[in-house]
């Protein structure tokens, strides 16, 4: 599948990426180079109007590690536009906050590897994720 984005959030990006969270770093490290069951996914990735922290394009996979700001209301409410609009365009979203991913790595790759093994046992077709 293609993925449209806005040409302007290109740079956005790369800056997103020069300067991530450590939670961000801490997790790259162990989605990065196919290490998730051979999946490649890409950081930092613009979608539609919005960047996504890790992308998988055969997953249809949006991964998102979200800082204390995320439990402000504007905030939270800019990410369920997002993902809805993400949902949209045939995409899942999972969110992790950054605690889960500093201090609960283990539970964090089982929640992304069961996303994985439900893609597959239902024939490389996403599974539909339960509203968050």
């Amino acid at each position: 599948m293609i993925i449209k984005y806005n040409p302007k959030l290109k740079e956005l990006a790369r800056e997103l990426r020069r300067n991530a969270t450590k939670s961000e770093v801490r997790l790259w490290q162990k989605l990065k180079r196919d290490q998730m069951h051979g999946y490649d996914f890409h950081r930092q990735k613009p979608i539609d109007e919005y960047i996504v922290d890790f992308f998988c394009n055969k997953l249809q996979l949006a991964v998102e590690v979200d800082g204390y700001s995320h439990q402000l209301e504007e905030v939270w409410e800019k990410d369920v536009i997002k993902k809805n609009r993400l949902n949209e365009l045939g995409i899942n979203v999972l969110r992790f906050s950054d605690a889960e991913v500093l201090r609960d790595m283990d539970n964090v790759l089982r929640a992304i590897e069961a996303y994985i093994f439900q893609f597959e046992a239902n024939g490389n077709t996403p599974p539909s994720i339960p509203p968050s």
